[in-house]
């Protein structure tokens, strides 16, 4: 079973900017530009290693989600594994 956790919040500086948020990656040097979900995500996860369904439920306690969708966090969640936002394990 997969468990997913942040990127060292050291390795990362966040800032929202109105609707989107940058996060800066220091492993990377790179600058991603991102919209909800990803904020919150990252916040759920923090440096502690959750299952997908730890981390639906995380995600729908935290912000009262009415019909969360596993599959589309899955898929979420892979493309911040892909950009070394998240790490899975």
């Amino acid at each position: 079973m997969t468990h997913y956790r942040a990127a060292a919040a050291a390795t990362l500086r966040i800032v929202p900017l109105d609707a989107l948020t940058l996060i800066y990656h220091r492993a990377s040097g790179i600058t991603h530009i991102v919209d909800s979900p990803v904020p919150e995500l990252l916040e759920v996860l923090g440096e502690k290693a959750l299952t997908l369904d730890e981390t639906l439920a995380g995600l729908a306690a935290a912000h009262d989600l009415i019909d969360p969708d596993r599959d589309a966090l899955a898929a979420r969640l892979d493309e911040l594994v892909a950009a070394g936002l998240v790490e899975a394990a």
